[in-house]
């Protein structure tokens, strides 16, 4: 079979490496310059800082399959995200767990008083929450929300939590004990070389063929047998219905000699 896959991202990559190594022909585009999508790396020409261009990617699962598969094409060096914020003054560890706790509201709880105090805070009049802000006063109360979840959700969102839905507050998670990696998953780190670099390994194979700088056209459809298409959903249907709203960043660049820490 002649397979068209639209987009050189880890997704794209490891379909056609998947279809290639079961015997057919993959033909691989991408609208941008260079594969590997959002978790594109390269080395800073003036530092030699391996960079994230789109932000940072932390490769993390439970599944060891997966994590088998992808230590195949790239060593993988152990990383844990370990996240600080500042609220009111002060820094914090997150996600919030029992230290936060404990720094937040100036008490020495143990795990299950921590449990009952948290409950303690939180509004038990909503009893079916639809937003996210519904769903953290339910959760954690308004100190919490208003310290950790209000303004973070703002910044990633870019719009209110009350026009977010409340599922979206399973992506912080409460702890009450004092683990702060912020992933649970047994499996985490970050490729040696960069992800660029483990996605040239993946795509290195006689029968996958790779466009860069080409933008994928309805007529493409007609010479393949296959389409796999991993861009924006709303870009498969020519924005016909609209556009959907993304999660954006913005990154700020600045050099600095020496080891860099901030709280902001």
């Amino acid at each position: 079979m002649r397979i068209l896959l639209v987009g050189a991202g880890l997704s794209g990559a490891v379909i056609g490496r998947e279809l290639a190594e079961a015997g057919h022909d993959c033909r691989i585009i991408d609208a941008r310059p260079h594969i590997a999508g959002n978790c594109h790396t390269e080395r800073d020409a003036d530092t030699g800082v391996m960079m994230h261009v789109y932000g940072p990617h932390i490769f993390h699962t439970d599944d060891e399959g997966v994590w088998d598969y992808v230590n195949r094409f790239a060593r993988f060096m152990p990383f844990q995200n370990r996240v600080k914020t500042t609220a009111q003054g002060r820094v914090y560890s997150l996600p919030v767990n029992l230290l936060t706790i404990n720094q937040f509201f100036g008490t020495t709880l143990r795990p299950e008083e921590a449990r009952a105090f948290i409950e303690s805070k939180a509004d038990t009049t909503i009893t079916d929450p639809q937003s996210f802000e519904d769903q953290a006063l339910r959760f954690v109360g308004p100190e919490l929300y208003e310290a950790f979840f209000k303004g973070y959700t703002e910044k990633q969102w870019g719009c209110s939590p009350t026009e977010l839905p409340a599922s979206i507050l399973k992506r912080l998670p409460v702890r009450f004990n004092y683990d702060d990696n912020y992933f649970f998953h047994r499996f985490q780190g970050m490729p040696q070389d960069g992800y660029t670099a483990m996605v040239a390994a993946i795509l290195d194979h006689p029968r996958i063929k790779v466009e860069l700088g080409t933008e994928y056209s309805p007529e493409m459809a007609s010479d393949a047998d296959h389409v796999f298409w991993s861009g924006p959903l709303d870009g498969y249907f020519d924005y016909r219905l609209g556009r959907l709203g993304y999660r954006t960043l913005d990154f700020e660049r600045f050099n600095h000699d020496g080891d860099h820490q901030a709280a902001r």
